[in-house]
């Protein structure tokens, strides 16, 4: 019988782990449930709701700092296309990211992290306070909006540029990324009278919901890497617990990380969900994952599709399956054609009579294996880069 994600919540506080590392489809309920944890570990006294901005510094310096879909969305651009300004990207009210950047001044080093992750020569400008020349009045507040211009060496920028999603996602997550590297800096420090602050010193847990959305698969290992390391560097009694649906990203933190608990989170017909401990070799089975897809990917793509790559593409299926749960691997397969399908994947796999073996392909067959990869890679998980 499945739980509700507060039973999940409560599982994983209970579990008392250093780190923990969940795996689920999108739509599986990650960011629900890092909302489901944060109030299992800071309730609110009235039980009341506010929004997202409001609420989340006061939960950093007391018990839980966290990032998940609501963070990006404290972000939103203002092209202004009527008077063709310059596009910004503005910045919601908020105590978040003012507790960031003006009360522990981190603007600088959220540009580093950026630019680490981007293009050294691609700036983000925070805005200062501006009133009106008039009435005096504050018109912006200060890092209220951040503009993007290249930098072009000789004391000379483009215009304000929009940049792209991915490019957006990682300014965010930076700015999110900073805060964390201070809070484990200064939590590593033992005696609390010698910490630069003690904003900290109540924070006992972070959850990090899929900071990878739109990230080339080279800044997804780059990040993951950073990820694992600065986590592996607290000194604290700081917990993490790290959700996400790519299984690059799993796999690299899986491999960074030691003395770690690992979870899958599925979602049932009825609503309800489980949280499923992976242990030893299945968790090891991503790398290889990507391997045999970046390999059929790429005979699709030059149009070598050779009868071995049959066989690759049922190892895939099958390595799939098992990770899953299912009991077999033609399982996962197109409900309406399973049957024929896991034929024509067995005889074109499983052929010994020289006689049978041809190495090319019929042009039917080879659009089967285009077929059953794409059905895996937009059915079961597998990440995809945004165009």
């Amino acid at each position: 019988m499945g739980a509700t994600l507060t039973e999940i919540a409560q599982q994983l506080k209970d579990a008392n782990k250093k780190v923990q590392l969940i795996y689920a489809f999108n739509g599986s309920g990650k960011t629900r449930l890092s909302r489901e944890f944060k109030r299992l570990i800071s309730p609110k006294a009235d039980g009341g709701e506010d929004d997202e901005g409001a609420e989340q510094p006061e939960l950093s310096r007391n018990k839980i700092l966290y990032y998940n879909a609501f963070t990006e969305d404290l972000f939103y651009w203002d092209n202004d296309l009527a008077l063709d300004a310059e596009p910004k990207l503005r910045i919601q009210a908020n105590t978040f990211t003012d507790w960031v950047l003006k009360d522990q001044g981190q603007d600088l080093n959220v540009i580093t992290t950026f630019q680490r992750y981007t293009n050294n020569k691609l700036t983000p400008r925070f805005n200062e306070e501006r009133k009106d020349d008039d009435t005096g009045e504050v018109v912006a507040k200060a890092f209220s909006e951040v503009t993007f211009s290249l930098e072009r060496g000789d004391d000379e920028h483009s215009g304000n540029l929009k940049i792209s999603k991915g490019e957006e996602s990682n300014f965010i997550w930076s700015i999110f990324y900073t805060l964390l590297e201070q809070v484990i800096g200064v939590l590593s420090v033992p005696e609390r009278g010698d910490r630069e602050t003690n904003e900290f010193d109540q924070l006992e847990y972070v959850f990090i919901d899929d900071p990878v959305s739109s990230l080339d698969e080279n800044h997804l290992i780059e990040l993951a890497v950073n990820l694992a390391s600065l986590i592996k560097s607290n000194q604290s009694d700081l917990k993490f617990i790290v959700t996400t649906h790519s299984p690059l990203f799993y796999n690299v933190m899986f491999n960074e990380l030691n003395g770690k608990a690992c979870y899958m989170l599925g979602r049932s017909e009825d609503g309800s969900f489980s949280l499923t401990e992976k242990n030893g070799d299945s968790n090891k089975s991503f790398s290889y994952h990507l391997y045999l897809k970046q390999t059929i990917e790429q005979a699709i793509a030059d149009d070598k599709v050779e009868r071995y790559h049959f066989t690759l593409l049922r190892n895939l299926y099958e390595k799939t399956a098992s990770f899953l749960g299912y009991q077999k691997w033609s399982e996962i397969l197109p409900d309406d054609r399973q049957l024929y399908l896991s034929r024509i994947i067995n005889f074109t796999s499983h052929n010994t009579l020289s006689n049978e073996t041809v190495a090319e392909p019929t042009l039917p067959e080879k659009a089967t294996v285009k077929l059953l990869l794409d059905h895996l890679k937009n059915n079961y998980g597998f990440w995809q880069q945004e165009q």
